[in-house]
C-alpha cells in the first residue's frame, strides 16, 4: 500500500466519501445525511441494512414475489426466493403470505430509479470481522472464499469452541475477508459476541412493536464504509469537517479503537482539501463517458436501463509495436481500468465490454484470466462470466447501492 487514503467530505447536500489510491480515485460514495434522521422515516433514502415491521400489500403470484409496505409512504419488493422462513408477527406461518401481514424484513438492495427497493426476511448483522445470520436453521460456518486455506485454518483456531457452538444454536456465521488481517483471536471473538447480542436484543422484541416500525438501522453510511473497507486499502482517514472527524472519532474509539490513529483532521485556509487533491476534477471524470488510458486508447462506458456497455478503442495510440501485441497491450490496459471503473462507478447488473478483436484463442484467454483476476480485488461480489462468440465479455457485479452518477444527482 502507498498513499491511500479514505477522504470524508461534506459537499453541497451530500457527504461524500472518497477512496483515493496513489492520487487516483478507487471508489465514490455520496450519502444525504439529513434524510437519514429517524425523525424522518417516511424521507429516509438511506435505508440500506435497516430492519423494519412491514405489511403486506399484495402478493404477486405469477412473479414470486410480494410487496411490502416498509412505512406508509414507502413500499418495497420482497422476492419470494425461499432464502428464510418469513417471520410474520401477527400469526403462525403456514406457507402462505397474505395481504396484510406483518413481517420482519431487512433492506438488501437501494431504490435503484425506477424501481423499489428490495427487502429479504433472511436477518443478516454485520461487523467487521464477521456477519451473523439468524436462522431456523442454524449451525453453519462459512469463510469467506477469498481467504486462502492456511488463513481459514488460523481463523478457525481462534473460535473457542463452547463459545462458537452456542452462538451457532441459533445462528449461521460468515466470516469476513477482513477477519484475514488478525493476529489474535479476541477482535473476531468480540465482534461475533457484539452481533449475536444484538440479534438476540431485536428479534426478543419484535413481536411487541408495531408495523411501520424500523427497528435496527445501521450507524451512519460512510461509518459502515469505514467498518467494511478492507484496511489494507487505505492508510490514513481524513476529513476537514469537524463534525464528520468527531463522528469517526466517536465510532472508531467505541468500535475499533486500534484504527483512531488513522484518523486526521486537515486544517489549512490556504487550500481546501478538496483542492488539495482535485478531486472536483476527478469527480467529473469519474461521471464522463469516455475514459482514456495511458497508452492513448479509451473506453466509451454507456449505461442503459437494462445493462452496461463499454467499448475498447485503440484511440490515439501510435506505438511502433506490432498489431498483435498492440491489441494485446491496450486491451491488458483497458481490463485493468475497466475493473477500476466498476468500482468507482458503482455500476451492476449486467456489464457487456466490447474489447479490441484478437484473432489467437490463446490471447484472448490470456486477457479473461487477467480481467477475471483484477474482478476478484473488488470487495462487492463481481464474476466474469464468458466471452460470446461475437467477442463481447459478460461480467455481472452484485447490485446495492446507486451508480454514481445518480448519488450524486439524488
Amino acid at each position: 500500500m502507498n498513499d491511500s487514503k479514505l477522504i470524508l467530505l461534506r459537499q453541497d447536500r451530500h457527504i461524500l466519501s472518497l477512496l483515493l489510491n496513489e492520487g487516483r480515485l478507487t471508489e465514490v460514495n455520496a450519502y444525504q445525511p439529513a434524510a437519514c434522521a429517524p425523525a424522518a422515516p417516511d424521507a429516509d433514502t438511506c435505508i440500506l441494512g435497516s430492519i423494519y415491521v412491514g405489511k403486506i400489500n399484495h402478493v404477486v403470484k405469477n412473479i414470486n414475489a410480494a410487496f411490502v409496505d416498509l412505512t406508509q409512504s414507502r413500499r418495497a419488493f420482497l422476492p419470494l426466493d425461499g432464502r428464510a422462513e418469513p417471520r410474520l408477527l401477527n400469526r403462525p406461518y403456514d406457507g402462505r403470505l397474505l395481504a396484510g401481514d406483518e413481517i420482519l424484513v431487512q433492506v438488501e438492495k437501494e431504490a435503484v430509479k425506477t424501481k423499489d427497493p428490495v427487502v429479504t426476511p433472511e436477518l443478516s448483522f454485520s461487523g467487521r470481522y464477521a456477519v451473523l445470520i439468524p436462522s431456523e436453521a442454524p449451525g453453519r460456518l462459512v469463510f469467506s472464499g477469498k481467504l486462502d486455506t492456511a488463513v481459514k485454518k488460523r481463523l478457525r483456531d481462534f473460535l473457542p469452541a463452547d463459545e462458537l457452538t452456542e452462538v451457532l444454536k441459533n445462528a449461521s456465521l460468515i466470516i469476513r475477508t477482513n477477519a484475514g488481517e488478525l493476529t489474535e483471536k479476541e477482535p473476531l471473538v468480540s465482534d461475533i459476541q457484539k452481533l449475536s447480542a444484538l440479534a438476540c436484543r431485536l428479534l426478543s422484541v419484535a413481536d411487541k412493536r408495531t408495523c411501520y416500525s424500523c427497528l435496527y438501522r445501521p450507524a451512519s453510511p460512510y461509518l459502515m464504509e469505514i467498518r467494511d473497507t478492507y484496511t489494507d486499502q487505505f492508510d490514513t482517514i481524513i476529513t476537514d469537517d469537524r463534525q464528520l472527524y468527531e463522528e469517526t472519532a466517536d465510532f472508531l474509539k467505541t468500535q475499533y479503537p486500534e484504527e483512531l490513529s488513522r484518523l486526521q483532521f486537515y486544517e489549512d485556509p490556504r487550500v481546501s482539501l478538496s483542492n488539495l487533491y482535485g478531486l472536483s476534477a476527478k469527480l467529473k471524470e469519474a461521471t464522463e463517458t469516455r475514459v482514456w488510458l495511458k497508452s492513448g486508447g479509451y473506453l466509451v462506458i454507456e449505461p442503459t436501463e437494462a445493462l452496461t456497455v463499454i467499448d475498447v478503442n485503440s484511440g490515439k495510440y501510435s506505438g511502433k509495436k506490432g498489431i498483435r501485441d498492440t491489441f494485446r497491450m491496450i486491451n491488458r490496459e483497458a481490463a485493468l481500468e475497466i475493473a477500476r471503473q466498476l468500482r468507482l462507478r458503482n455500476l451492476s447488473g449486467i456489464i457487456l465490454v466490447d474489447f479490441i478483436n484478437m484473432e489467437e484463442a490463446d490471447d484472448r484467454q490470456e486477457l479473461l484470466e487477467f480481467l477475471s483476476a483484477q474482478l476478484k480485488r473488488d470487495p462487492v461480489k463481481t464474476a466474469l462470466i464468458d466471452m460470446t462468440p461475437l467477442g463481447l465479455v459478460e461480467i455481472t457485479r452484485k447490485k446495492i447501492r446507486r451508480p454514481l452518477k445518480e448519488q450524486l444527482e439524488q
